[in-house]
């Protein structure tokens, strides 16, 4: 079954590290953009796909009100065969949402939810430029839990501006504290063209050996505090992945609605223009191919190697790849502790997502036979 993808592409600020695509909200905007979504959903109707996912990402989902989300909802419930069990998710700003607002987007259908919390550390949220303080943070959790949803994520930054070791193991602590389920934790990245691309933070940011420290200490609580670290940047109590986010790692199909999203269907990826003026003016969404024939091996090594489960040396052969090559390479990142091989299964030791891009692309040019 298929994952459905919802961008939302609305904030009421935008945060200083972010470049993901959002406008400034406005109401007539977000009604426009709110049909449309709907529309688009529509258009596949008569297709009779199955969907077991949905997730609102952003941008500021929880921008839209609670019968905004139960359009999108019902819309993907009359197009797609959405199962009773499916997991529907919505990113939150702890600052956008009331008690009130979270029971209402129950009641619409979202029963998972991830909070954008980043920080337990007042001072830090601060520097992020987010508009929440973490007893905001700590009330949302409180009040989903009240509302009946219990599947909770939180994300969380490493390696802001002026955070230590000793404030990101609090932050860490405290989130789980908070009986949540799930957590995604991003080292900083300093995009360019951002307000952060300035000298200043980069002194301010950890530097490499510091961020490479922050993020061991985070998989050592993690695992201490019972969450498995099931991909690189995400965490989860047994049972409680994200069912979505691994469709992307796993290679299967999603398509993506709004503004920005991404899709893979059908043996293509595609977009839609980071244009929302024209996705509301056109009757279905325009996009553009990002690959219209994705080389399977390639694709397989470099997402599948991010997930704990790893990559299979039996179907890098059946994919054409040369599995003696690949366990060749691979030993000589066994030997240094960054890959573990089980039965026939390569993956990433906490140190190896470190350096995660660099073994990826050694195993992938050994695959095809770049290093022989």
């Amino acid at each position: 079954m298929l994952g459905i993808y919802i961008h939302v592409p609305f904030c009421l600020r935008k945060c200083p590290y972010c470049a993901f695509y959002s406008v400034k909200y406005s109401r007539g905007l977000k009604d426009g953009y709110v049909s449309a979504v709907v529309r688009n959903i529509s258009a596949f109707k008569s297709k009779a796909l199955s969907a077991d996912t949905v997730y609102f990402g952003g941008g500021t989902p929880s921008l839209l009100t609670p019968d905004d989300i139960g359009r999108i909802i019902t819309a993907g419930k009359e197009s797609f065969i959405v199962p009773a069990d499916a997991e529907i998710t919505m990113e939150a700003n702890p600052c956008s949402v009331t008690f009130e607002s979270i029971c209402g987007y129950k009641n619409a259908g979202i029963n998972r939810i991830s909070f954008g919390v980043q920080s337990a550390n007042d001072a830090e949220l601060k520097k992020l430029g987010r508009l929440h303080d973490f007893k905001r943070a700590e009330d949302c959790v409180k009040w989903a839990k009240e509302a009946g949803i219990d599947n909770i994520s939180c994300d969380l930054m490493i390696g802001t501006p002026n955070q230590t070791l000793e404030s990101l193991a609090d932050s860490v602590n405290k989130l789980i504290d908070l009986d949540i389920s799930h957590i995604s934790a991003y080292m900083l990245k300093i995009e360019q063209g951002t307000p952060y691309d300035n000298e200043m933070i980069r002194r301010e940011a950890a530097d490499d050996d510091l961020s490479a420290d922050m993020y061991m200490e985070l998989c050592r609580l993690m695992r201490e505090r019972g969450f498995d670290r099931y991909e690189i940047s995400n965490f989860s109590k047994p049972g409680y992945e994200s069912r979505h986010n691994l469709k992307y790692w796993r290679l299967e199909d999603y398509l993506g609605f709004g503004p920005s999203a991404h899709s893979l269907f059908e043996g293509r990826r595609f977009y839609v223009p980071d244009d929302l003026k024209s996705f509301i003016s056109h009757t279905v969404q325009p996009t553009l191919t990002e690959d219209d024939c994705p080389d399977a091996l390639e694709e397989y090594i470099l997402l599948s190697l991010r997930i704990a489960s790893g990559i299979s040396l039996e179907l890098i052969k059946s994919l054409g790849g040369s599995d003696e090559a690949v366990l060749k390479t691979a030993k000589r990142f066994i030997n240094a502790g960054l890959l573990e091989l089980n039965n026939g299964i390569i993956s990433l030791t906490d140190s190896g997502c470190l350096v995660s891009n660099g073994i990826i692309l050694a195993i992938y040019d050994a695959a095809v036979g770049e290093n022989l």
